[in-house]
């Protein structure tokens, strides 16, 4: 870069950093106005080779646009600066405050400073004896000159100002108090508490319906002013109070660090006082998973991991001394049609297989959709003598050469090994022989006749031993190419002919033939000699009847179909060959025997597999029972990756284990932490059932060396007379395996295969659904608790939920509960859970919550639900399209649709006109008809609709003491109009994508553009450097790119492009179906008992009448006697602004008994009874706070009655208490005669609070305050 390039300011600034660079430990900050300029100056500075000693970085706000900077980001650019790896710093106004740093003694203003404030903070970053302070100025410009001059007149008059201050008063009351928590030393105090809960509270889950935020309650008490926290419907708590302070502003700051203190307790705020996704608890299980789940491509990473060999099979495991006595396996083969034979076969090996192997069953996929049943009978053991060995395991080594390395037999001699030192790279011991079944009987042994004849073919033997002509009669012998043979030897051998390069089986010799016969009308003789070249020296001989050599194929998938006629489909193909043309190579390898040994390589592979599923099998019954309720053909198909292309596969059980995974560890998350938000317990589960999470979980436990993830390649296939050629070790595994796709299938003395991490982690999704198919739910919670992921509750969790639902009761005159319970067909035990699962957040007068976190876990329970719907359905769906149809059944559209269906929208309890207003839009463009809907736009979906079934299916669950069939039931009956996919819409946006990617077509999908409060959204098509395009435009950018797409797909299929594929429609019309059922329900569900509070709020003293209730977002004064308390009773309502001033009532002279104690009940009693350990608390101070604390309005005393002489003056007092709950109750409590006006006020009171305890409206340990 030379001069020109930079301007003067740029230069400038490059002089003073030269100038200052090489002295000790110099560090500098640099402010500029402009975040785009501080990326600029970064990027200038960090190229210039003069300035190499400079370390530079740039430090930008959070909220700064698209390019903004992480808080992480930033915390980390500040601590490298701290510590010296980073000495300049090109820095917006967000560096002006919070940087404490000691050895910054250069400063730099780029651009000047905007405020007096701003000029003194960036001045005070340097903090070093001789720092420096530098302002750039234009040369000229006297407004900037003038300026400057501005900021250094203030900060003298401030200086002033603060020299000459007289007062010497101390303010001891401004103390701040603070909190701190011991583990991390973090603290917060009353001078950020303010901002801190707002923060909280900002976080907070919101729609554009709702903004939540905290409001302020004032009350005079006696000892000062009490300040009374109301937190949003979906925070952890609803109140709190803080203590007596002098003055609002403290009692503020003062009940805003209790409500934090109390956020932490809960779990609401993370160990450093934030705000976070999660609770503290369990730690260690989740802060792994959500760190490595901000890298979003780290579970697409491949590594190198081991592939286990079964231990059985293993020849470190094996004594090969001799006798040897091996477990003889019969291999039985039941071919489908039966018209071909094959060569019985055994399996021997060292130890007995398990029983499960022993009972495995397998189809061999072939050609032309011939199928093989192959399965294995244990028939006892067999000893094998040192010349047996030799020979067997020469028999293997010779047929897997033709098997897999035949090329060696184009050659006239072939070397067969057969010594221990082949044992060095083999993986596996084991061996495959032919077997003959005795005349009589039921008896099976070792065909060594055909073993030996084989061996003794010439090919084994030593040339210079062979003799050059054979000895046989001209009727029984036949001339081949190398030598003359007896037609016996020829019968039933394999032969090799050079002039095609290819491996023929001989089956028979045609006597009727010769090559003077006539082929193809001419003669054999005249086809070889024009095809090949090649005259024929012995046509006079008959011709052979051969049957050309297989090549190995993977038999474990399903082979494409031929397209061929009916009857050739059975049909084998033979061809006729002149033995002069033809070299023997094994004698004895018949068609038979080719036919088995086609066979079982394809079926030792699945043998191998479910070996290691049954080891698996086995490591986890040694851990936990319930492993025994698995099959190992469960765990092996959990283990098997698509990739294997076999017919069995995990995804189907991994759909299954994951949607079952999001429920119990939500259902856990939402019953152990009761301080999450619905946000904060979605961040939870999500750091658990993540693919990071899971895929640590999984090496934990060795899960990936189980895992089957590659095809069955036959020229990788392993065996003892076979050993593996790619010797791996410690010091040759980096330069063996490569990342690379050619690679990937190398098979090495380490059995390494590349793995994907997600593929690591699907293994535990897959495992899951696999133990809940055969073993229900129970198996399921008791493999999770291996792997490592806590699932279980206490009762008396779900119990606190159910009685904290109580609260909810006040609601009962917003809805009518008996209607919907009917709507839905269930009758809640506990009323406020229904009534929950309906509010609104930005409905908020009342002191219950919302439906938010109910939602959270219908979510969840709901996503399974359908899942297992889909799977037992549809057994014949592939996962993706089970996901595909889970989506659509679960999606907020089908939801919302149901909802206005079902009529359930009606009952819901909202607070906000614009909601309102796009329920009704919504409910009214589902009520028309359909030839109506296509001309007018689909207004947006309000979320809240689908929202509210999911929260209702919740408030089953939780009610029903996690039942799930009654769960069930009610899905079924809400989504049935869902579920019967009549009419599928797959989303617009994916559904272009796909076509797009069908047709090799250019997606254009530009940013949305915000104009007039909405957002304006392109989707273009590149068709052969044509643009197709459409735009809408909508308040929801998604909902306009929807309209968007469906306007282009259209456009698209008028052009003529659809899908290659079926459609889902299709495909579902076609499939076969089942009845559906829920899968794995096997646990007892929770005894609940019914919910008596909402009896005890029909309980009336007085009048009743209808409350009409309201509650701003406001801070309130309240003048009476209230004391701190934070519980809440059942029935409560929120209070009214005119509600809450309390007045001194005027003196009445009327007398009244006191008829709410029961007789015989002295003050000495009810003292004892309702006050117990209240220390310097009276009877009427509790009753205020117990009103305050329930939401009523507070309790007005009344002087009725005033008797006696002037000095033995007597007075009676009335107390009235309007209890609000599903109807208002009017209390009024009469004092009997007492000297003192305060003592029969306190009388009044204690007969109150002795009619609410015995009502149930203030629980017996409600008044030990």
């Amino acid at each position: 870069m030379v001069e020109p390039f930079f301007s003067n300011k740029i230069m400038v600034l490059i002089n003073i950093l030269s100038r200052y660079r090489l002295e000790e430990n110099m560090k500098c900050i640099v402010f500029v106005k402009r975040i785009t300029v501080a990326r600029a100056i970064a990027h200038i500075l960090q190229n210039l080779k003069g300035l190499d000693l400079w370390k530079c970085e740039f430090l930008v706000g959070r909220h700064s646009g698209p390019k903004n900077m992480s808080r992480q980001k930033m915390d980390a650019i500040v601590e490298n600066f701290s510590s010296g790896e980073v000495n300049l710093l090109i820095a917006t106004s967000v560096g002006e405050e919070g940087l404490d740093i000691q050895t910054c003694c250069l400063v730099v203003r780029f651009d000047l400073p905007e405020t007096v404030a701003s000029f003194i903070q960036s001045r005070g970053r340097a903090r070093m004896t001789n720092s420096k302070y530098v302002v750039l100025l234009e040369r000229g410009n006297h407004s900037e000159e003038k300026l400057l001059n501005d900021y250094i007149d203030g900060e003298g008059i401030m200086n002033g100002e603060i020299d000459l201050r007289t007062s010497n008063d101390v303010f001891d009351h401004l103390e701040e108090k603070s909190y701190q928590v011991e583990k991390t030393g973090a603290s917060i105090s009353t001078a950020c508490s303010v901002s801190l809960l707002h923060r909280y509270c900002y976080n907070l889950p919101k729609d554009m319906f709702f903004n939540p935020s905290p409001a302020f309650i004032y009350i005079d008490d006696t000892e000062g002013i009490i300040c009374r926290v109301i937190l949003p419907p979906n925070a952890a708590f609803r109140q709190v109070d803080g203590q007596p302070c002098q003055s609002n502003d403290e009692a503020k700051r003062d009940a805003c660090l209790e409500a934090l203190v109390k956020l932490y307790e809960l779990g609401a705020l993370t160990d450093f006082l934030l705000p976070g996704s999660g609770s503290r608890k369990n730690k260690a299980s989740t802060t792994n998973g959500s760190a490595s789940n901000s890298h979003d491509d780290e579970s697409l990473r491949e590594e190198l991991h081991e592939m286990l060999i079964p231990t059985i099979l293993k020849p470190s495991t094996c004594k090969l001394d001799c006798p040897l006595n091996l477990h003889f396996y019969y291999i039985q083969f039941f071919p489908i049609p039966a018209d071909r034979h094959y060569r019985i076969f055994g399996l021997f090996v060292i130890n007995p297989l398990p029983m499960e192997a022993e009972k495995l069953e397998v189809d061999l996929h072939l050609a032309r959709g011939r199928i093989v049943k192959a399965g294995m009978k244990h028939l006892g053991t067999i000893s094998f003598d040192e010349e047996q060995m030799m020979l067997a395991r020469n028999f293997q080594e010779m047929f897997l050469k033709v098997l897999l390395d035949r090329s060696e037999f184009t050659v006239s001699h072939v070397m067969l090994l057969g010594n221990s030192e082949t044992l060095q790279f083999n993986s596996t011991f084991y061996l495959l022989l032919p077997i003959k079944q005795e005349l009589y009987g039921d008896i099976f042994m070792i065909d060594w006749p055909t073993v030996k004849r084989c061996l003794s073919s010439p090919v084994f033997k030593d040339p210079t031993g062979v003799s050059a002509h054979g000895s046989y009669l001209p009727d029984e012998s036949l001339r081949l190419l190398d030598n003359m043979y007896s037609k016996t030897d020829v019968v039933g051998s394999l032969i090799f002919a050079p002039h095609i390069k290819t491996f023929f089986v001989i089956h028979v010799i045609l006597n009727e033939l010769n090559a003077r016969s006539e082929y193809d009308g001419a003669t054999y003789e005249d086809h070889y000699k024009e095809r090949f070249g090649i005259k024929l020296s012995h046509p006079e001989q008959p011709l052979l009847h051969a049957k050309q050599l297989f090549n190995l194929h993977n038999l474990l998938h399903d082979r494409l179909r031929e397209t061929t006629e009916g009857g050739r489909e059975l049909m084998e193909h033979f061809v006729e060959l002149p033995p002069e043309l033809c070299s023997l190579k094994i004698i004895g390898f018949s068609k038979d025997m080719c036919s088995s040994l086609s066979l079982l390589p394809s079926l030792m592979c699945r043998l191998e597999n479910l070996l290691v599923a049954i080891e698996l099998k086995d490591v986890m019954l040694s851990s936990f029972s319930e492993a025994s309720q698995i099959s190992a053909s469960g765990i092996l198909e959990a283990l098997t990756t698509e990739r294997c292309l076999e017919r069995i596969s995990l995804e189907r059980f991994e759909v299954l284990g994951d949607a079952f995974l999001k429920y119990v560890v939500g259902r856990h998350n939402f019953l152990t932490y009761e301080g999450l938000d619905e946000g904060q317990l979605t961040s939870r589960r999500s750091a658990i059932v993540n693919n990071s999470h899971l895929y640590e979980l999984s090496i934990k436990r060795n899960l990936q060396v189980y895992i089957r993830d590659q095809h069955f390649e036959p020229t990788q296939f392993i065996a003892l007379g076979r050993p593996c050629k790619v010797v791996c070790s410690a010091d040759t595994e980096v330069n063996i395996h490569t990342d690379s796709r050619e690679n990937c299938n190398l098979r090495c003395t380490k059995s390494h295969h590349w793995l994907h991490r997600k593929t690591i982690a699907d293994a535990v999704e897959s495992l899951v659904g696999a133990f809940l198919v055969e073993g229900g739910f129970k198996a399921a919670f008791a493999f999770l608790h291996w792997v490592g992921i806590d699932v279980d509750f206490k009762d008396s969790s779900l119990y606190r939920v159910l009685d904290a639902s109580s609260i909810n009761l006040s609601l009962t005159n917003h809805t009518d509960v008996d209607e919907l319970e009917e709507l839905i067909g269930y009758n809640f035990k506990h009323k406020g859970l229904i009534l929950e699962a309906f509010v609104h957040p930005s409905f908020n007068k009342h002191s219950g919550g919302c439906y938010q976190k109910l939602e959270f876990l219908g979510d969840a329970v709901l996503e399974y639900l359908i899942t297992s719907y889909l799977y037992s359905a549809y057994p014949d769906l592939k996962p993706g399209q089970i996901t595909d149809l889970k989506s659509l059944a679960v999606s907020n559209n089908s939801l919302a649709y149901v909802a206005v269906q079902k009529g359930i929208h009606k009952y819901l309890i909202k607070d906000s006109n614009y909601l309102s207003t796009a329920v009704n839009k919504f409910e009214n463009y589902i009520r028309l008809p359909n030839s109506e809907k296509d001309l007018v736009e689909e207004p947006a979906c309000p979320k809240v609709l689908g929202d509210i079934v999911e929260s209702c299916v919740a408030a089953v669950l939780l009610d029903s003491g996690f039942n799930l069939n009654y769960v069930w039931t009610l899905v079924l009956m809400l989504l049935e109009p869902v579920l019967s996919f009549s009419d599928m819409h797959m989303n617009p946006m994916r559904e272009i994508r796909e076509l797009c990617q069908c047709h090799e077509l250019e997606l254009g999908l530009p940013e949305p553009m915000k104009a007039d409060g909405e957002y304006h959204v392109k989707v273009e098509v590149n068709i052969n450097s044509q643009v197709i395009s459409s735009a809408a435009a909508n308040r929801n950018s998604k909902v306009a790119r929807k309209f968007a797409a469906q306007e282009t797909l259209s456009k698209l299929k008028n052009y003529g492009y659809t899908h290659k594929n079926k459609s889902l429609e299709e495909i579902l019309r076609d499939a076969r179906k089942k009845e559906p059922e829920l899968l794995g329900y096997n646990e007892e569900p929770i005894k609940v008992e019914a919910d008596i509070s909402a009896e005890m709020n029909n309980l009336k003293i007085g009048k009743e009448r209808d409350a009409n209730i309201s509650f701003q977002n406001t801070e309130i004064s309240i003048r009476g006697t209230l004391r701190t308390s934070s519980q809440r009773t059942a029935g409560n309502t929120m209070f009214s602004k005119d509600d809450v001033s309390i007045e001194r009532n005027n003196q009445l002279k009327v007398a009244k008994q006191n008829a709410c104690l029961p007789k015989g009940t002295t003050q000495k009693n009810i003292r004892k009874e309702y006050h117990g350990d209240m220390v310097n608390k009276t009877a009427k101070s509790f009753l205020f706070e117990v009103c305050a604390v329930s939401y009523w309005k507070p309790p007005e005393f009344e002087l009725c009655k005033e008797e006696g002489p002037s000095h033995l003056r007597r007075f009676t007092y009335k107390v009235t208490v309007q209890i609000r709950g599903p109807s208002e109750t009017l209390l009024e409590c009469y004092s009997d005669a007492q000297l003192q006006k305060k003592a029969a006020q306190e009388h009044a009171a204690q007969g109150a609070l002795w009619y609410l305890r015995q009502h149930g409206y203030l629980p017996k340990d409600e008044v030990r305050v």
